[in-house]
């Protein structure tokens, strides 16, 4: 039965004729840890068909889920940050940038286009962690802005995923200010009567939820998302108590009114699409 097992002792195959798995065809899920094949995460939108754990997609993903047959008109896709501070800690700032834009393909830490969803008009803002820490500075600002200001000329519908670690600690006060310029905007969008749905995905935290992420005219969620503002050790060492289980979950924002409801990703592009035509 030499077919079965070895008859000869001391075969050996070298490296390079040895058989393994390409880079990228598995992951595991952060929740269950079992392993996950790349097609059918995309299958299934990348949502763990074991223990329906929501895995962190950046704009690609999100674009390719929400938009019809993934097709869209990128907006405003040449603005990068600039380096007004000169800031440098353990690294340059601008030597920061340049490893980004190598590793992700992005310009900064947002990506905006206009399509459809179900036939329905929309302009889709989506934050990249990837980028920084989905951080936002001046361009992620500036590229909201323009895209409100699109929003009202075309009277589009306006949908802002945010995936972020809040400010960007590099351009200080200038990612700061974006705070107030990205609410101003939304101002001006809810008085001309467009609507504007803020998608909360995990994480959400920092200015960019003390900002545009809660100023939704409905404001929506992925399951176990991580929605704050301080971290909860921060807030822990600050009150001196310990803090609620689930705390900083988008259940418990729910729970407390921050959120108008939680959907599953996989069924999330019906109930955007639903909510247009009811405003509308």
């Amino acid at each position: 039965m030499a077919w079965f097992k070895r008859s000869k002792i001391g075969i050996n195959t070298a490296t390079e004729n040895k058989k393994e798995a390409p880079d990228g065809l598995w992951k595991k899920c952060p929740s269950c840890k079992k392993p996950l094949l790349n097609s059918e995460q995309i299958e299934n939108q990348y949502v763990c068909q074991y223990c329906n754990y929501h895995l962190r997609i950046g704009s690609a993903e999100y674009f390719s889920i929400l938009f019809d047959n993934n097709s869209f008109e990128e907006l405003f896709p040449n603005l990068t940050s600039g380096d007004p501070l000169n800031f440098e800690d353990t690294k340059k700032y601008t030597d920061r940038l340049k490893e980004s834009y190598l590793k992700t393909g992005l310009k900064d830490a947002i990506r905006c286009g206009h399509g459809k969803i179900q036939g329905e008009d929309i302009v889709i803002a989506c934050m990249d962690f990837a980028f920084i820490g989905g951080s936002m500075g001046s361009v992620v600002g500036e590229k909201i802005a323009r895209s409100i200001d699109y929003c009202i000329n075309h009277k589009v519908p306006f949908l802002l995923i945010s995936k972020s670690g809040g400010a960007r600690m590099m351009e200080a006060a200038f990612s700061l200010m974006q705070m107030a310029k990205t609410s101003a905007k939304l101002a001006l969008l809810s008085k001309a009567k467009v609507p504007y749905i803020s998608y909360l995905t995990d994480p959400t935290t920092g200015g960019v939820t003390a900002s545009y992420a809660m100023l939704g005219d409905i404001n929506i969620s992925e399951p176990g998302a991580l929605i704050g503002f301080a971290g909860p050790r921060v807030i822990k060492e600050t009150i001196k108590k310990d803090l609620p289980k689930g705390f900083q979950t988008a259940e418990f924002v729910l729970e407390h009114g921050f959120l108008d409801f939680i959907e599953d990703r996989r069924n999330m592009k019906n109930k955007i699409a639903s909510f247009i035509r009811v405003v509308q």
